[in-house]
């Protein structure tokens, strides 16, 4: 691997790479925000609103209720959004899945290619459920459309990266529509330039028109999760930063989070600064399964302490002390990583967290790590709280590798009704 820059890992500045290389990684890629790129390939954006093409496929039914619905027209701009507006649950019915293709040797190296087969593996397994479109630079896309196969769409678009959790819109409902919060993507604090993926926002919603929320916070989609119902987790040291809100106060960052979110409780968990290129994203360390009740990574028996096992302590204080939106109290359940010696994976940035899953409307999708004892409990758990999705562990060892996840890779558009 070359230029490459590390969830787990010492941190380097690949400031000088030059963004049309898309120098440096999130786990072994990242990003800089700059413009807005298309989602046809030709460099310039459709007028705002106007959609380029029709929306791919239609929504499916879903297999749980979606808890609560939109009810007013809110204005497009974070200022005093009402509550009406609703960031809903990953579990909620999906209209799509978005994906991107890794592009860039200078950010993966010889891993490339096996990064590339995983994506590939993960859109194959969640177009079997749901229709999936992947964004490839122009010159890639058939070969991504090779690579993947006929069941996902792939669309030209000057990516950098795979990381479409945090380069993609923030997707809300309001007022019977679906609205996406442009969180501004920096390259996770100007870690790393990624000038085409602080683009694909604005194309992601102008292709299929879609209005765009602005916010004066720089965030990442990774650094939220919530439970449909007005509850938000989020690390503090992902968004109160200086690398990406200068200035800018814990209760500010809420009270912005607040207003373009429609969320009406925040629950600050620590996080970790400086030591990953997110800054500990809450995707990684836990995720709600159902209103009221988390999972939270835990670390494997014997492992020295280190500041992720102590995140995940400083988590579990807050969360069993902590009521959701409504009231609730939190279960909290814990879910063991892998035993490292039974992994199939290496590398130091390598992350064996189970808590970036990805709930689809018809699947929940797992890494599949090769410690058969944790990954058969780990998809218990996922059958548990999600009977009638289908469980399927994914084998990722090269996204791993490069310190993030299917969630990391994936990021769902809501369908309404």
């Amino acid at each position: 691997m070359t230029n490459a820059m590390s969830r787990r890992t010492v941190m380097r500045s690949l400031a000088g790479a030059g963004a049309g290389a898309g120098a440096g990684a999130l786990g072994l890629t990242a990003c800089d925000p700059t413009g807005a790129s298309d989602l046809d390939g030709t460099g310039a954006l459709p007028p705002s609103g106007q959609p380029t093409t029709p929306p791919v496929g239609t929504p499916t039914a879903a297999p749980t209720a979606a808890p609560g619905t939109p009810s007013a027209t809110a204005a497009p701009t974070a200022t005093g959004a009402p509550a009406a507006r609703r960031f809903g649950a990953e579990w909620e019915n999906h209209l799509r899945t978005v994906m991107s293709w890794p592009s860039s040797e200078n950010i993966w190296g010889e891993q490339l290619a096996e990064v590339r087969r995983d994506v590939a593996g993960l859109a194959q397994a969640i177009a079997a459920r749901e229709p999936v479109v992947l964004m490839a630079r122009p010159d890639q896309k058939d070969a991504a459309q090779k690579a993947c196969g006929a069941a996902v769409e792939v669309v030209p678009v000057t990516v950098d990266d795979l990381w479409a959790r945090d380069t993609v819109p923030v997707f809300v409902e309001e007022g019977g529509k679906v609205k996406g919060v442009d969180f501004n993507f920096n390259g996770w604090g100007r870690k790393q330039q990624h000038a085409n993926d602080a683009k694909v926002a604005r194309a992601v919603l102008s292709k299929y028109g879609v209005e765009r929320i602005e916010t004066r916070l720089v965030a990442e989609g990774g650094s939220f999760e919530t439970d449909g119902e007005g509850t938000l987790l989020v690390t503090e040291s992902s968004i109160v930063n200086a690398n990406r809100n200068p200035g800018m106060s814990r209760d500010q960052v809420e009270a912005e989070l607040k207003k373009a979110l429609g969320v009406t409780k925040v629950i600050w968990l620590a996080g970790v600064k400086g030591k990953d290129i997110t800054d500990a994203h809450v995707d990684c360390l836990v995720r709600f399964v159902a209103p009221g009740v988390v999972v939270l990574d835990k670390a494997f028996p014997g492992t020295p302490a280190d500041v992720w096992s102590r995140s995940a302590d400083q988590a579990r204080s807050v969360l069993k002390n902590a009521t959701d939106a409504r009231g609730r109290k939190l279960e909290v359940v814990e879910l063991q990583q892998p035993d490292p010696d039974r992994i199939t994976g290496r590398g130091d940035a390598f992350v064996s967290s189970y808590m970036n899953f990805y709930i689809g409307t018809k699947g929940v999708y797992l890494p599949r790590f090769g410690d058969q004892k944790a990954d058969e409990h780990a998809q218990q758990v996922m059958k548990k709280y999600f009977p009638t999705r289908e469980i399927v562990p994914v084998k990722i060892d090269g996204i791993a590798g490069g310190g993030g996840g299917i969630h990391c890779a994936t990021h769902d558009i809501p369908a309404i009704g």
